[in-house]
């Protein structure tokens, strides 16, 4: 498996939308019906002056891969790395440092990162499924009757395309962090800051403590797809497409959304033609074409080649160009591990995991979003699961009691049928088999930890995500004795084409305060814990604020590691060590992200003996997602997680510690 990003923190923490009211007055009229917002600064007024993201000093990257690299290396381990840096930061380090700069001044329409990372993206060859896609659940519906899954469907969907008629309308409010919502999320400033041409506007923002994000891979959230081709996948775009794609069973159906005029088709006549075909009682195919989606990327695009060949070139291009694709799942969940299942892999049969993103409503109106990560990071998901979610709850389209549009719906829904021979036929069950196999492999635990949370935690002058991260920590080292390479994604969103960096959470902070809990805990006061975790809090804190402003270091090395390979240079040694592999070994991989949207979210491991650990720290709980393959044992894991979080409380609260 590869390394690759997950989830995101939205920069610098929370959710990715400002502060403001959960559900914004629309003007009447029939324009109100077509779009979620009517925002007079318009969806990409601040782009252009976003600020370029930093390339950091070479020195202060190599002393802060040293600071991450110490509590993982014994002494002779940390002298060699050491000696390795030294070479690199005065040789060939240098030379590519300053070629990469220079490179960087060259091509000021983007960032340093972005090439590099869509490459990294669209080269890897592994399956996207499990090492790359993640899922974020919806809240249910707060009015229960409005779960049914026909009504959720029908929402959702119109919600979805309010979201895309109005960010193209340029009517979706501009993507800001607030730091002083008083200030600069009012009408007065909105009002004045429409007026400053856009390569100033940034600036303007900034002003009032306003942070506009990055909106450039927006436009991949609707008519995308990834395809497979053979060394590196492209990603494709066609917003002229009108029709939605949706899968129930494993059968391809496609309808108009969008009318010729680009308006939004009534929503009685969406809901009559998810009506009909949630009424369709064909069997399911003998061969589900979707699970080629969960092939190896090389064997998918030969795969794939094959399918256009065979006559289905115009089949495969309505669901590469559909607006999205929505799930209909035939089965209600049973609880949150087997949410987290269906929405992360499901039987492979009923998702098109190219596709930007899948809306899966299960039968019981579950919902999730599950989304294919090389055109983005989280910062536009969560986005669209925000408004949705609140468009969809404060302005549902439909009601229970709602009657589907009395309309020709099988001439208007077309049923995909795709032509296979006995190749494709071979080439679809050899998928499943690989993909049965993994998915067999793999489990999930949850848990919710209720004793406290953001309220709490801040109150003691505690970082919220701190203290989860110290968790972790706490509980590695009591299940496998030693502190490993740990991995928090952080969104660089606050500078043009920013992508993500990563925050290091496992420092000689966390070991030590790890260890005094898990192996000394009667050697030390509650005071002296306590101490030791506000020492804690306070880097994670410093390392937070230093990956959200572009300042990390694992970025930095891979852009020089990149440019070294398109050179054609010999691999500097610094790679060659194998603490660097280690360090890039996350067997800890971490993200996490609240919202009011949102249920859970999860993803698979990105190493085979890691775990992925999704979380959300509450106002008072903390939930904890997470998966792990043979070799871990994701249960065991979460107890010791639990363990852990009663223990920091404890000690918070001054109780003497049980061993």
């Amino acid at each position: 498996m590869v390394a690759r990003l997950l989830l995101l923190r939205a920069w610098p923490r929370g959710p990715a939308v400002g502060p403001g009211p959960l559900c914004r007055p629309l003007s009447s009229g029939s324009g109100s019906r077509e779009y979620l917002q009517l925002s007079i600064v318009p969806t990409m007024h601040f782009q252009d002056s976003l600020p370029r993201l930093p390339i950091p000093k070479l020195e202060d990257t190599i002393k802060r891969y040293l600071r991450a690299q110490k509590p993982l290396l014994d002494d002779g381990q940390f002298r060699k790395t050491e000696q390795f840096c030294k070479s690199f930061e005065n040789g060939i380090g240098k030379e590519l440092h300053e070629q990469l700069v220079a490179q960087d001044k060259q091509n000021k329409r983007t960032s340093y990162i972005s090439g590099p990372w869509f490459d990294m993206y669209l080269s890897a060859r592994d399956s996207i499924v499990l090492n790359f896609n993640p899922f974020m659940a919806f809240n249910p519906d707060p009015k229960s009757e409005y779960n049914d899954q026909l009504t959720r469907a029908t929402n959702m969907t119109v919600s979805a395309i309010r979201f895309l008629k109005t960010l193209r309308a340029g009517l979706l409010e501009p993507e800001v962090f607030h730091l002083n919502p008083a200030k600069s999320d009012t009408e007065t400033f909105k009002k004045l800051i429409r007026f400053v041409p856009s390569f100033l506007s940034w600036y303007g923002a900034y002003l009032v403590n306003a942070y506009p994000l990055d909106m450039s891979q927006y436009f991949r959230l609707f008519n995308s797809t990834r395809l497979p081709r053979p060394i590196r996948d492209e990603l494709v775009t066609d917003e002229k497409a009108r029709h939605l794609l949706v899968l129930r069973k494993g059968h391809f159906y496609v309808f108009d959304v969008l009318d010729q005029d680009g308006n939004i088709v009534s929503a009685s006549e969406i809901q009559a033609h998810l009506k009909y075909i949630l009424s369709d009682d064909s069997p399911a195919p003998a061969f589900p074409v979707a699970y080629l989606t969960t092939e190896n990327r090389d064997v998918w695009a030969e795969l794939r080649q094959k399918l256009v060949s065979g006559g289905n070139e115009e089949t495969l291009r309505k669901v590469d160009s559909a607006v999205f694709c929505l799930c209909l799942d035939d089965f209600p969940m049973k609880d949150l591990v087997h949410l987290s299942h269906n929405m992360l892999h499901g039987d492979g049969t009923n998702r098109w995991f190219d596709k930007s993103f899948n809306l899966i409503i299960a039968k019981d109106g579950t919902a999730a979003v599950h989304f294919e990560h090389a055109w983005g990071d989280g910062v536009a998901v969560l986005r669209l699961l925000n408004e949705m979610f609140k468009d969809s709850v404060q302005a549902p389209a439909v009601s229970p009691q709602s009657q589907p549009a009395r309309t020709d719906s099988p001439a208007a829904v077309q049923k995909l049928n795709f032509k296979l021979n006995d190749a494709l036929k071979t080439g679809i069950s050899s998928a499943k088999e690989k993909f049965d196999a993994i998915v067999k492999t793999l489990t999930i635990s949850f848990i919710q930890f209720r004793r406290g949370g953001k309220e709490f935690l801040k109150k003691q002058k505690l970082s919220p995500d701190s203290v989860a991260q110290l968790a972790f920590q706490m509980a590695f080292l009591r299940q496998y004795g030693q502190t490993v390479a740990t991995y928090e994604s952080c969104s660089t969103a606050a500078f043009k084409h920013g992508r993500t960096e990563t925050i290091r959470p496992a420092s000689v902070f966390t070991k030590r305060c790890s260890e005094a809990f898990v192996r000394e805990p009667s050697q030390h006061s509650a005071g002296e814990l306590q101490q030791m975790m506000a020492e804690c809090s306070k880097y994670h804190g410093q390392l937070t604020k230093e990956a959200a402003m572009g300042q990390g270091f694992d970025r930095h090395l891979f852009a020089l590691r990149y440019l070294a390979a398109a050179k054609g240079i010999v691999l500097p040694e610094l790679y060659l060590d194998p603490a660097y592999g280690q360090i890039n070994h996350n067997i800890l991989s971490t993200s996490t992200l609240t919202s009011p949207a949102v249920n859970i979210g999860g993803f698979a491991p990105v190493v085979p003996d890691g775990f992925g650990i999704a979380y959300a720290v509450h106002d008072n709980w903390i939930g904890c997602n997470v998966s792990s393959y043979p070799g871990r044992n994701a249960q065991e894991f979460l107890q010791c997680v639990e363990k852990a979080l009663e223990d920091i409380f404890d000690a918070i609260e001054g109780k003497c510690l049980k061993t």
